[in-house]
């Protein structure tokens, strides 16, 4: 059974052979094949002995249907195994996988099965007596985890006339229920403290089945649902959401559609904390059918900023990039498209420039409404400062097209430029661009410290940056900061960046006996500090300058003081 053309003989037989089993073996067999092969998520060995285990049609669960794991895999005959680091079951080989899917006629609708023992689980009476509080499965119940996480999948996939009975009973009392519990847990893993998990540790409260089919997106329970009985289309939840704002978060375009053609809707109900609407929750995640839906109703304000940040669907769209929306937004006369946003004072320029995103920036570009130079509130930091300052070499590229924006321009708390910001953090391919500029100066101070490009580049350790700035003659490598007075190659042996500071000392206009700060350090006493920080290249490297330079035998005591050198070492 490992080589060739032979393996799928070999399936083919252990198959025959396991449905020729005699009593239940040969059920049991094929069914653990079928959760095997279906299953979300790979299944813990209890898991599964739970799964069949379960009677359908049965009001509770009897613990005495369990089968023993041995029983299961003696009835597969060799064709599942459990990892002994994770307990799960899993397929003996991927090529099995391969040859049980080509077999169409092997299982009949196996998500339909799936669901419906995930389904007949959560309505048992043990179940529904569970304290909707739990924050994790029972050990007694190792199949609640996976029944409350997974059984809508499974359903969307293989709906019946009796798993629609059976979603509807679980969906009845959905906010008093521990499967409604377990789902916001997983749904939100990333948040397992902090005032969001405190709200839902104290149990899905206003979580409705209305919100849980729009939240898991099962439109083909929607219409039954909605007929039940009379619900109400804008109750929120503990975390302030309407059944719209999940579906709408969520992407779920067809639950959208029908939720908008309730009478009594409001679709621009916010949460109560986050103040964010369903369209801003839609256009925040991308979902760019669910924002078309939104964008061609009237009663649906576009432009409406959340209380968090002052945001608007716009603005966050433009940060995560997303140009569809972004044309569909612009669309709309009452969309504003160079508004700030109340925390941070940024335009949607701003947030798509500094996220790299060209397409969006392009758009908004197109604009005349749009002030391609408009800088942040708060730190005064342009569209263009913060595409250099985080390498968008693209957005940089088509910002510098517009005649409108001064490239020079350095923001209001440290005074750095555009180019000083890239050379800061090594974007080397902005600081050329930059840097080929008649308008940009490269010497430029910023006006905190007094550092220059070339300053902040060497104490950065980037090489090719310094090179660029080593080859033109309006920059001076031995200028020092207005803060501490401190050289290039001093801010360079600092980071112990040995090749740079070999470039600069090259440099004709480097003197070493020149003071490197305000305290009087001078290149060639700087050795010792270099041995202080173990930087044994720029030791030795100083070194050879200081033997170059004095001709002397150089005083050893502050490098003995500090306990770098051992005597006997150099000389």
């Amino acid at each position: 059974m490992t080589q060739g053309n032979g393996l799928s003989g070999a399936y083919r037989a252990t198959l025959s052979r396991l449905k020729a089993q005699k009593g239940y073996k040969s059920i049991l067999g094929l069914k653990v094949l079928m959760w095997v092969l279906h299953s979300e998520r790979p299944l813990r060995a209890e898991e599964l002995c739970h799964t069949l285990g379960i009677e359908i049609g049965s009001p509770d669960l009897d613990p005495e249907n369990v089968p023993a794991l041995r029983t299961l895999m003696e009835s597969c005959l060799g064709l599942v195994t459990v990892e002994a680091s994770s307990s799960t079951v899993r397929l003996v080989h991927f090529t099995l996988q391969e040859h049980l899917l080509r077999d169409l006629t092997l299982f009949h609708n196996p998500h339909s099965a799936i669901a419906d023992v995930c389904l007949t689980y959560l309505n048992s009476r043990s179940v529904r007596d569970l304290s909707p509080t739990l924050d994790s499965a029972t050990a007694t119940m190792p199949l609640l985890e996976y029944a409350s996480i997974y059984w809508a999948m499974h359903t969307r996939r293989g709906m019946t006339g009796n798993i629609k009975i059976l979603a509807l009973r679980l969906l009845d009392r959905f906010d008093e229920h521990i499967s409604a519990q377990l789902l916001l847990l997983h749904n939100n893993e990333d948040t397992r403290c902090g005032p969001w998990f405190r709200r839902v540790a104290r149990g899905p409260r206003g979580f409705t089945g209305l919100h849980g089919v729009a939240a898991l997106g099962i439109v083909e329970i929607l219409p039954a649902l909605l007929d039940m009985k009379e619900w109400d289309v804008n109750a929120t939840d503990f975390k302030g959401n309407t059944p719209l704002a999940w579906a709408a978060e969520k992407g779920h375009d067809g639950v959208v559609k029908m939720l908008l053609e309730r009478k009594g809707l409001n679709p621009n109900k916010a949460g109560a904390e986050s103040g964010k609407t369903p369209l801003w929750l839609a256009a925040g995640k991308g979902h760019e059918g669910v924002v078309k839906m939104f964008s061609e109703r009237e009663d649906v304000n576009p432009d409406h900023t959340d209380t968090i940040n002052g945001e608007t669907p716009l603005m966050w769209t433009a940060w995560g990039g997303h140009e569809g929306i972004v044309k569909l937004l612009l669309e709309r006369e009452d969309v504003d498209p160079d508004r700030v946003d109340t925390k941070y004072g940024q335009t949607p320029l701003s947030w798509a420039a500094r996220n790299g995103h060209e397409g969006v920036v392009k758009i908004l570009l197109e604009r005349e409404d749009v002030n391609p130079d408009h800088a942040d509130t708060i730190y005064d930091q342009t569209p263009l400062l913060l595409a250099a300052e985080n390498g968008h070499e693209g957005v940089v590229k088509i910002v510098l097209e517009r005649e409108d924006v001064n490239p020079n321009r350095a923001d209001i708390i440290h005074g750095q430029t555009p180019l000083s910001r890239a050379a800061q953090n090594g974007h080397e391919g902005v600081v050329r661009m930059l840097s080929e500029r008649k308008d940009v100066n490269p010497d430029q101070p910023e006006s905190k410290h007094g550092r220059t490009p070339l300053s902040w580049a060497a104490g950065g350790g980037h090489e090719g940056i310094v090179k660029m700035f080593l080859q033109r003659e309006d920059v001076n490598p031995n200028q020092g900061d207005a803060k501490y007075g401190r050289k290039p190659y001093s801010w360079a042996a600092d980071g112990g960046h040995v090749s740079i500071v070999k470039m600069l000392m090259e440099r004709r206009y480097v003197n070493p006996n020149q003071a490197v700060t305000h305290n009087g350090h001078t290149l060639l006493s700087w050795e010792s500090w270099a041995a202080g920080k173990e930087h044994e290249g720029i030791v030795e490297m100083l070194w050879n300058e200081k033997m170059s330079k004095t001709r002397q035998t150089p005083n050893l005591v502050p490098l003995y003081s500090r306990g770098r050198l051992r005597k006997g070492t150099r000389g």
